[in-house]
């Protein structure tokens, strides 16, 4: 076998014993009350050793890639998407041994193996690098930041289980229906899973000719009926799809289709869920948080967010402008991904200002948390399958 079959055998394993851990952690949660304390024990070292043998797979998936590609797995969307999610798990397994609580396991793994199998969606070739690439301060500065968003992630996964315990979810109100809505953008990534497999397996491809920004002729191939056109786009497969409406060259169609396909199948799929459990998702979920100690998840949530900040700052933004001087002699260029790294930046800046200085704890510090992880998520999805810009090769 070789490197690259091993990485993706090694990517599977990781992927099933984190499904199968949080399986496990949820039995720990069931048991955690003062009768079935041997039982909890139990119950949570498996599902910790099962997340960190599973942890040790993904590692060697990582290794393993990085050896067959010659360069750091961080230079498309597939590599940089996967590492994002098993950074997502490390830093729950070091939060874990701090805290000790199989909540946050509960919750935590399922966001990494969405993010894992939303990857997976993505072209998974090994291919040569771009002159923009070939620098060891890419792989510093992608490896850092995808460990302080992954950090992140954690305070929003701790603000998040905080809520659902905490918000009536019986009477109608404003907080019912945002903690719903954030259940609604979750189904949609499984959405975007399901439309890329339904159309892969129905083998659709489609290749158009368009004209770029530079004014030159290109071609592209959809892999989902053409919703948007590129600039100028004609169609070359014979009988294929005719976009409904054309883009100026900012803006990626092809990604836009992809997009606008998510929210259709994702939407759907919220439907008929809502349909079978007959009634709201946060509502199936909320009996799950209900022995979690609110006190430790607002403690977690903050001190996340303590270390996971100035991570994510020296990643995406002072270790990427290094980068940015070298691969185009700016530090900065006002890019959309870079005006969407100083806008998470910003941001919890403000959440450590409002905790510090207001006093704002509890409900108010989980909801910043979880829309501070909506910030990372629409980063790495709407922006980089959106708008077109020089991380477009990602």
């Amino acid at each position: 076998m070789d490197m690259a079959s091993l990485s993706s055998t090694l990517l599977f394993v990781a992927f099933v014993a984190y499904l199968i851990a949080t399986f496990l952690f949820g039995g720990a949660v069931k048991s955690s009350n003062s009768k079935t304390t041997k039982s909890f024990e139990r119950w949570g070292k498996l599902a910790i050793t099962v997340t960190i043998l599973g942890f040790i797979a993904n590692l060697g998936y990582f290794i393993t890639r990085w050896i067959a590609a010659g360069h750091a797995p961080v230079s498309n969307l597939f590599e940089f998407t996967t590492a994002f999610g098993m950074m997502v798990v490390g830093a729950f397994i070091l939060i874990y041994f701090i805290y000790k609580t199989p909540a946050l396991g509960l919750f935590a793994l399922p966001i990494g193996i969405i993010i894992i199998a939303y990857a997976s969606m993505f072209p998974t070739e090994i291919t040569p690098l771009i002159p923009a690439l070939k620098s060891y301060w890419l792989t510093i500065h992608v490896i850092t930041a995808a460990m302080g968003e992954a950090i992140l992630a954690i305070s929003a996964v701790a603000g998040f289980i905080y809520l659902l315990k905490n918000i009536d979810l019986t009477k109608k109100s404003k907080e019912r229906f945002w903690i719903e809505a954030v259940m609604f953008v979750l189904v949609l990534v499984i959405g975007f899973i399901v439309a890329t497999v339904s159309f892969s397996l129905a083998d659709y491809k489609a290749e158009y000719s368009y004209i770029s920004k530079d004014e030159t002729q290109h071609n592209i191939e959809y892999t989902m009926p053409a919703l948007f056109g590129m600039n100028e786009s004609v169609a070359l497969t014979k009988g294929a799809f005719e976009p409904l409406v054309e883009m100026p060259p900012i803006v990626n169609a092809k990604k836009l289709t992809t997009v606008i396909w998510t929210i259709l199948f994702g939407t759907v799929i919220y439907i008929l869920l809502r349909l079978i459990l007959r009634k709201r998702i946060a509502s199936v979920l909320q009996p799950l948080t209900k022995k979690s100690n609110s006190q430790l998840m607002d403690e977690i949530g903050y001190r996340a967010v303590l270390i996971g900040f100035p991570v994510f700052t020296l990643g995406a933004l002072i270790f990427a402008m290094i980068w940015a001087h070298e691969a185009w002699s700016r530090f900065w260029g006002w890019d959309p991904k870079e005006v969407w790294a100083l806008i998470t930046f910003l941001f919890y800046a403000v959440f450590l200002h409002l905790r510090l200085s207001k006093g704002w704890d509890g409900k108010r510090s989980a909801w910043i948390a979880l829309i501070g992880f909506i910030i990372i998520m629409f980063n790495l999805i709407a922006v980089n399958l959106i708008i077109a810009g020089l991380h477009s090769y990602a």
